[in-house]
């Protein structure tokens, strides 16, 4: 028990809480699992939205740079549903082999990659249906605040020093 004990206060991580490996490699999983779920969820809707647009009547109105675009949308759409599935694969493929920190940090790079993809896929789409509702203009100046948000985001959220555990007790 007192050797248990000891184990987990070395355990004890950078933001104070006292967690052995084990256990925050599973809190960071389950934080990536809810994470895919968001990401997943919106490709696949916008998946069915694309999928669906090929079988509209107007599809055929698409000229050549519209045609271009909702193609390269098609393979942004299937990229990020590959590169959502990869967490899942490598948990799949590693499972019960004691891996689960390596999982956790190869899963997060994906998670990452999928994110600008993702956030690519939602900028191209808002400029393909402002380019073939409005105008080229329109659609680029649409793809233009897409990826500058997409941007936004990351800049605003980028993350700032590690506090230590001291740091966290004084602010609670």
């Amino acid at each position: 028990m007192i050797a248990a004990m000891s184990e987990r206060s070395d355990d004890v991580s950078p933001d104070g809480r006292d967690e052995s490996a084990n256990e925050r490699a599973d809190r960071n999983w389950n934080e990536i699992l809810q994470e895919l779920r968001v990401t997943q969820t919106g490709t696949q809707l916008i998946s069915g939205f694309l999928l669906a647009v090929a079988f509209q009547s107007r599809f055929e109105d698409l000229d050549a740079y519209q045609l271009g675009l909702y193609l390269t949308l098609v393979a942004l759409a299937a990229a990020a549903t590959f590169l959502g599935l990869v967490p899942v694969v490598l948990h799949r493929s590693r499972f019960r082999r004691h891996q689960k920190v390596d999982v956790v940090r190869i899963a997060n790079r994906y998670l990452i990659a999928n994110t600008v993809v993702v956030s690519l896929l939602v900028a191209g789409v808002c400029s393909l249906v402002f380019d073939f509702t409005l105008s080229r203009v329109a659609g680029f100046v649409a793809l233009g605040l897409g990826v500058g948000a997409g941007i936004a985001l990351w800049a605003v959220t980028r993350p700032g020093p590690v506090a230590s555990a001291a740091a966290v007790d004084r602010s609670v």
